[in-house]
């Protein structure tokens, strides 16, 4: 029989780890490299929506997900810093499990299945050799801009929810809330800093919180953040990529990131993975050259992208603009069949 080829990943986020069970469900033979190690705390939204929950069912994973204290969430409100409009049903279910848990739970799938772990390890061979797949995360803004995003996020006790999932905007950005197990909240937020980044050592629990008199602020009346959950993000590259472009095989946020407002980043990590799978699985077998798994791949993303991307694109615009953002939450307040389109759109 002849020896199957080996598939390295680069990073060990969701992307990258869960591909590494995809192809280790298929007796692919990998090794991962992660320069951190499990369990850690993220910036992200902590919700699976939309096809990555399909992803979940199809890789055998879902069982696991509630085992380990995933909780599915129903509906969803918007709120402006003075007004909260209906709660809405989502139209599929989400499910909602902290970073801390879910990267801990898929490491250790991988290793389970046969997978090699190389924690606390860089990849330091050729940029683009064949068999490598890189799935280090974000793509980092690398030309000079006006305004820079930043990303936070920590988990709080004692916070009020109205719903299961309610997004917050504030003067320049928003800040999401999703319920987790055991009364938890994961609170992440999105902000765009004009001149230079703020000290957020000090200062982000003023961003999660609000301001003043909001719905927001409300929400936190005797608010207990987890400090060791906080973690942050800087540079943030919001720009669609298109994978034909790249001269690597990628997948999840290294990439492309969806604007995450939208709120399926995470699905799209789990659906690349799946994508590339099979693609890699075939090469791994000699049933196909490097080249063209990478760019089947890079089809499949494409493709399956592109609409998404191209509303998502709009959609961040669009909420980030005060008199756009309202008009959209009044409609989608009175239409329950407008908030099920753009539900769709960008999932």
């Amino acid at each position: 029989m002849t020896a199957l080829h080996p598939i390295t990943v680069v990073g060990g986020g969701l992307a990258g780890l869960t591909l590494g069970v995809a192809l280790r469900q298929r007796d692919v033979p990998v090794t991962l490299y992660e320069a951190g190690s499990y369990p850690r705390h993220r910036v992200c939204g902590e919700f699976i929506c939309g096809r990555g929950v399909d992803v979940l069912h199809t890789l055998g994973l879902y069982p696991k997900f509630i085992a380990a204290g995933a909780v599915e969430a129903r509906s969803a409100a918007f709120c402006e810093e003075d007004r909260t409009y209906r709660p809405k049903a989502l139209p599929q279910a989400a499910l909602c499990l902290s970073r801390y848990t879910m990267d801990r739970l898929l490491a250790e799938e991988f290793q389970r299945l046969g997978g090699e772990l190389r924690q606390r390890e860089r990849f330091t061979a050729s940029p683009h050799p064949a068999g490598v797949v890189r799935a280090t995360g974000r793509r980092i803004e690398a030309r000079r801009t006006r305004v820079q995003w930043i990303g936070l996020k920590a988990h709080a006790n004692q916070a009020t929810l109205a719903t299961d999932l309610e997004m917050h905007f504030v003067p320049g950005g928003y800040v999401g809330l999703c319920r987790l197990a055991g009364g938890v909240v994961n609170v992440c937020g999105l902000f765009a800093v004009r001149g230079p980044i703020p000290q957020l050592a000090a200062r982000w629990k003023d961003f999660l919180r609000g301001p003043v008199g909001s719905v927001l602020r409300e929400r936190f009346p005797r608010v207990d953040f987890v400090n060791e959950s906080f973690c942050a993000v800087s540079g943030l590259n919001l720009r669609p990529a298109r994978a034909e472009k790249a001269s690597e095989c990628c997948v999840g946020d290294a990439l492309t990131m969806i604007p995450p407002v939208t709120g399926n980043g995470m699905s799209m990590a789990f659906e690349s993975a799946a994508w590339a799978a099979e693609p890699l699985a075939a090469y791994s077998r000699g049933e196909r050259t490097w080249e063209e798994a990478r760019w089947e791949i890079a089809r499949r993303c494409d493709t399956g992208f592109a609409r998404r991307l191209r509303w998502a694109r709009w959609l961040q615009w669009a909420v980030f603009h005060r008199g756009t953002r309202a008009v959209l939450l009044e409609l989608g307040d009175r239409c329950d069949w407008l908030w099920r389109a753009w539900f769709s759109m960008t999932r």
